[in-house]
């Protein structure tokens, strides 16, 4: 198994430490917010190599002596910063916390979205609902709920939603145009970003929009704005209920959406798709799998944000293994004709067909 995960690779002494922050990791994380939303390490890092000393760092932060040392004392714990000859210069860690931008997006989605609700985990995990969901307000799912968030929290969500789509769109996109399509059907198509890439990027492409009447309303403004209302249109339809779907399309595009589901689920919408689409159109996932990142740090972030959708999304979905998408699939009567790695920030691109024979079955 890659990342590691085949062995305990700690030594004893190591193990303990470990141990110690994972206990301990829920204050240090608030901790190392606070640093970063008061201008410590902004101010450590404009040093430079040379360091700050305390009391350069006490003249320019608006916190007491007693704050700034706890907090300084806390980073060194954490190996975001580090002191020389009684100077404080910023690592590595505390440089990606302030110049990366994924990292920024994970920690304010975690900051924003997940960190109060996730004191209702162990609920979620025993319920199969979102009861962490509680700390917004009273939904089934946050889905129906996220353009009612408080704005902090919305846009955290929404960043972080299409900080990874955003970057994967052109190298998806470029894929998509080999399949020369004529209309795709965007499912799930969230605020209509994708749908947007597309009339952008090919006049000849019509779009159709299918997705909750609370996102069609969100997407169909953002589309008008962006000007082409006059070739993307709109279907409303809950996936998990309708019965049938339009059959126009020659793609059928899903992208980061079916991990919103639980497997069955996922079979169920497949199998909606399946029953409702021309023979020859062809099914397109983009989606992120934790086992088919480059690395441990891919794999990490996403079982990470899986908990989010245990405790927040909707208790029963989450980013799967692509051994999961594929069992799915073909469970629908589809088989995966080509698989794409490495789309932008991790992310994979099936390219799906109906089965015809048990050959194609992978």
């Amino acid at each position: 198994m890659r990342y590691g995960y085949y062995k305990d690779i700690y030594t004893a002494l190591d193990a303990i430490t470990e141990a110690q922050k994972i206990a301990f990791y829920p204050i240090f994380f608030q901790a190392i917010v606070c640093m970063k939303n008061k201008g410590i390490l902004t101010c450590i890092d404009q040093a430079g190599k040379r360091g700050i000393c305390f009391d350069e760092i006490a003249k320019q932060i608006s916190l007491s002596p007693y704050a700034i040392e706890l907090l300084l004392d806390i980073g060194l714990s954490m190996h975001v910063i580090y002191k020389n000859d009684g100077h404080y210069i910023l690592g590595k860690v505390g440089h990606y916390l302030l110049h990366d931008k994924m990292t920024e997006v994970n920690l304010n989605f975690t900051q924003d979205i997940c960190y109060q609700s996730m004191f209702y985990l162990q609920e979620s995990l025993e319920s199969g609902k979102p009861e962490g969901l509680k700390v917004f307000g009273n939904w089934k799912t946050i889905y129906p709920a996220l353009q009612s968030l408080p704005k902090k929290a919305k846009d955290s969500w929404f960043e972080f939603d299409h900080f990874y789509s955003d970057h994967s769109f052109p190298i998806a996109f470029s894929h998509i145009t080999q399949l020369n399509p004529k209309h795709i059907y965007d499912v799930g198509g969230n605020t209509g970003k994708w749908a947007i890439y597309c009339a952008k990027h090919n006049p000849n492409i019509k779009v159709t929009l299918l997705d909750l009447p609370e996102q069609i309303s969100v997407a169909e403004n953002n589309i008008k704005q962006a000007g082409f209302d006059d070739r993307i249109d709109f279907y409303s339809v809950n996936l998990l209920t309708a019965e049938i779907l339009p059959n126009e399309a020659d793609i059928w595009w899903m992208s980061q959406f079916l991990d919103c589901f639980s497997i069955e689920q996922i079979t169920h919408i497949l199998k909606l798709i399946h029953s409702s689409m021309k023979d020859d159109a062809i099914v397109c996932i983009m989606d992120l799998f934790w086992d088919r990142q480059n690395f441990e740090a891919g794999a990490l972030s996403l079982n990470a944000s899986s908990l989010y959708f245990t405790c927040l999304a909707n208790g029963n979905s989450r980013f799967y293994h692509s051994k999961v998408f594929y069992n799915c699939l073909n469970n629908a009567g589809f088989y995966v004709e080509k698989d794409i790695d490495n789309l932008g920030y991790g992310h994979t691109l099936l390219i799906c067909k109906k089965l015809i024979s048990n050959k194609q079955t992978k």
